[in-house]
């Protein structure tokens, strides 16, 4: 059980990676410093230290602060195209390591697909959509959202990680819904 839990946890943490990088790293790096909710075994470890739980605090406030500002959002969404799939995979990985017998590369690579494909979906058919419908008035509210939604999903990942299991089986129902009324609404069309 507690290695289902794990991969519960590894992939709710590497998804709220998608939507901003560095708030899942800081809540892995603080519980673990802080508590005995997590163990990190090397090289993971590191991101319970205090210089790096500093480091990660300045990255998150100018990521945060660059995704408020108009056309410096877009700029900063193009940098995290490659920071927000290896904070996933770092994510997926620190908090995979407890359980044995997943290979080390294919934790990477599912933390890197996770928050990856998070972060496509949210940087072009969300964000996009957001800015036209709302001429760029809606993205501070969303970028907020995003922010709130990523560090409950990633305490919620460490926290009560069964919590996590059922988010992602409701989303795939929605998903599921949504795809089947937009092809039902092609059809009739």
């Amino acid at each position: 059980m507690e290695a289902l839990l794990g991969i519960f946890s590894a992939f709710g943490l590497s998804a709220s990676a998608g939507l901003n990088a560095y708030i899942p790293l800081l809540v892995i790096g603080v519980i673990a410093h802080y508590t005995n909710l997590i163990k990190l075994n090397p090289p993971y470890d590191a991101l319970a230290n205090p210089y790096i739980l500093i480091l990660i605090g300045i990255l998150l406030i100018i990521e945060m602060l660059a995704d408020k500002v108009p056309m410096a959002n877009h700029i900063n969404d193009l940098i995290q195209t490659f920071v927000r799939p290896v904070a996933g995979a770092i994510a997926f990985g620190a908090s995979t390591n407890i359980v044995t017998g997943i290979n080390p590369i294919l934790a990477l690579a599912c933390g890197l697909l996770v928050a990856g494909s998070v972060h496509v979906v949210k940087s072009a058919a969300v964000r996009p959509m957001v800015t036209a419908t709302t001429a760029g008035a809606g993205n501070v509210p969303v970028s907020i959202a995003e922010d709130v939604t990523s560090t409950v999903v990633s305490l919620l990942s460490i926290l009560a990680p069964i919590a996590i299991a059922v988010l992602i089986i409701i989303a795939i129902v929605l998903l599921i819904w949504w795809w089947a009324r937009r092809t039902s609404k092609k059809e009739t069309a």
